[in-house]
């Protein structure tokens, strides 16, 4: 199994929709795209799969899609 690291992101607001955080963080080309990700059950909130696009991150959580996570700060 190949060591996955963990990166920052930060986001100016105290939230960001999932949908738009996967596409801050280049894990989407568009919306369509993360919505297709979220749908498959690809994307993981916090260890756990979420499947709302509209899911509201906030500053800690750590966000999952394969091997590559984000956690969110704010600025």
């Amino acid at each position: 199994m190949a060591n996955s690291e963990t990166f920052p992101i930060q986001i100016r607001d105290e939230s960001i929709r999932l949908g738009q955080l996967l596409k801050l963080a280049s894990f989407a080309d568009d919306g369509f795209h993360a919505k297709q990700l979220i749908e498959d059950g690809l994307v993981k909130v916090n260890g756990a799969i979420e499947t709302r696009r509209g899911a509201q991150i906030r500053k800690g959580d750590t966000v999952s899609l394969g091997g590559d996570s984000i956690t969110v700060e704010t600025a």
